[in-house]
């Protein structure tokens, strides 16, 4: 009796391609598309027509590719227009530019009007792609702008009203969350503003700990407690700094047990100071789950933005919360390791902590 032997795999089968074609990988859309010789058409990997045999797709890098080919865009998935995940992050950065110079507060519903979309469409797709709402992603830009106008305006008030405020009284009830300080004193340069501080050890060298009355301002990692000292001044000039006593020692030890043990979490107030931007890849950051990564494109990708990867870059490095904020977690596009504010050594041990579950 003759037995029936398994056929071996196509050509098709085996390449990469084929496997994201079957698992409709969304992530493999503007990567390449396929086309099916028995329909004539093309399609982007997560298209969710019928799943074609192996013996009728070609693989090809663009849909340009495809229709010198002789194929015509699937009507499904729309396979001509970029994927509907790039059309989707074109549409928050757009609506992120429309934000970021905005003089006055925006009509939210009107501009996802004008976006082509529902206003709760909007809503869900902008907090979906950023991690924030319209809303506060709008009113983080207005204190970014009101940031850039305190040191150069002749009064406070000024600088409110520049920033798009309606009125000063609601600055000030708001000023800790904007600022971390009052108006006067962000002006001031922080002159107003005390921050205590603590060095200790860790397994990954010294560490600082800093806190504001907002929040944990500063996590700082290296070889030697002076330069830590030093790069704490030169980051808050003006404020007045003090040693913490021994009820902040306990807030150091967290922030040492956090290290030590990244998985179990951080829970204190953050005081993040930064631009819109930087706070939106800072959240993107702190929704990598430990023991995850993600590369600096996807990172950008991820809060509308596509193209800034070299920006996202520079976020990672601006983030003085080391471990708080994970930046460890950011990796190049290859996979490797690279661009740590506190070392390579450093991110790949804490990398390694959360993979083993620590």
């Amino acid at each position: 009796m003759t037995q029936n032997l398994p056929l071996a795999p196509s050509a098709t089968e085996l390449d990469p391609r084929w496997a994201r074609l079957v698992a409709r990988d969304a992530a493999a859309d503007g990567g390449f598309v396929y086309s099916v010789r028995s329909t004539g058409i093309y399609c982007h990997p997560s298209c969710a027509a019928r799943r074609p045999g192996p013996a009728q797709v070609r693989f090809h890098a663009t849909a340009a590719e495809a229709e010198a080919a002789g194929f015509r865009p699937c009507r499904r998935c729309r396979a001509d227009l970029p994927p509907p995940r790039q059309r989707q992050a074109a549409v928050v950065a757009e609506a992120c530019r429309r934000l970021d110079a905005a003089e006055d507060v925006p009509d939210l519903p009107a501009l996802a009007r004008e976006l082509g979309l529902s206003p709760s469409h909007f809503h869900r797709l902008f907090r979906a792609v950023t991690g924030l709402t319209p809303g506060a992603y709008a009113a983080a830009a207005r204190a970014r702008r009101l940031r850039e106008e305190l040191p150069a305006a002749r009064t406070v008030t000024e600088a409110i009203y520049a920033a798009g405020y309606g009125s000063n009284s609601r600055v000030y009830e708001s000023a800790d969350a904007l600022l971390g300080m009052t108006p006067t004193a962000w002006r001031a340069g922080g002159a107003d503003s005390t921050i205590r501080f603590a060095i200790g050890e860790c397994a990954l060298g010294s560490i600082l700990v800093a806190r504001s009355q907002k929040g944990v301002c500063a996590i700082l990692l290296g070889d030697e407690p002076e330069a830590l000292l030093r790069e704490l001044q030169d980051r808050f000039p003006r404020a007045t700094l003090v040693g913490g006593d021994a009820g902040f020692e306990a807030l150091v030890a967290q922030v040492v047990g956090f290290v030590e043990a990244p998985g179990t979490g951080l829970d204190l107030p953050l005081d993040l100071r930064g631009t819109a931007f930087q706070h939106r890849v800072w959240q993107a950051l702190k929704e990598i789950p430990p023991g995850g990564t993600a590369s600096y494109a996807e990172i950008a990708a991820r809060i509308g933005q596509p193209g800034a990867a070299r920006a996202v870059a520079s976020a990672c490095a601006a983030n003085a919360l080391a471990v708080a904020i994970p930046c460890h977690r950011v990796v190049r596009g290859d996979g490797a390791l690279s661009g740590y504010r506190w070392g390579v050594a450093r991110k790949r041990a804490l990398l390694a902590r959360e993979a083993a579950g620590g």
